[in-house]
């Protein structure tokens, strides 16, 4: 059993899904919940909505809520490196499949971003093409321009 709590946010209304201990989905408007999830909040999808609006008001940096992502092993290596790119920051396919040791991986690596079920708390949209491309991103690349700007901007602030 699943609970679903939907939030809205600046890049429009969010799905959180937990386990009731691990949060095991963040997803953006037009996603459905399985049959029989609850439409009930609990303490972590509560949590987790203050962190978003938190990280949207630029205030947080790094989620800290458990997670429980469902992959292969592969697929959990790639999430994985994914949230070590550092806040405000992008790296490329190839980067990211350096980073887990698959140089040649990068295919298998974008496909793995693309199935990340926990978005912007696993920060897939900090992935970009080689030559520094927006691509593809299952939130829309409208979204994917939002929060890498949204994050840049807070991170100029901080430094700057």
């Amino acid at each position: 059993m699943v609970n679903v709590l939907m939030h809205d946010s600046p890049v429009g209304p969010l799905t959180l899904v937990s386990d009731g201990e691990r949060l095991v989905g963040l997803y953006f408007a037009g996603w459905s919940p399985p049959a029989g999830a609850l439409r009930a909040s609990d303490d972590l999808l509560t949590a987790t909505a203050r962190q978003l609006d938190a990280y949207f008001g630029g205030r947080l940096r790094r989620f800290d809520v458990p997670l429980g992502l469902a992959g292969t092993p592969f697929q959990q290596r790639v999430w994985s490196a994914l949230r070590d790119i550092p806040f405000g920051e992008t790296r490329s396919y190839g980067q990211l499949a350096d980073a887990i040791g698959k140089p040649s991986a990068m295919r298998a690596v974008g496909a793995a971003n693309g199935r990340n079920p926990i978005s912007i708390v696993v920060p897939c949209h900090r992935v970009i093409g080689a030559d520094g491309s927006l691509t593809g991103f299952g939130g829309g690349i409208e979204r994917k321009k939002f929060l890498l700007a949204l994050e840049q901007a807070r991170e100029l602030l901080l430094t700057g």
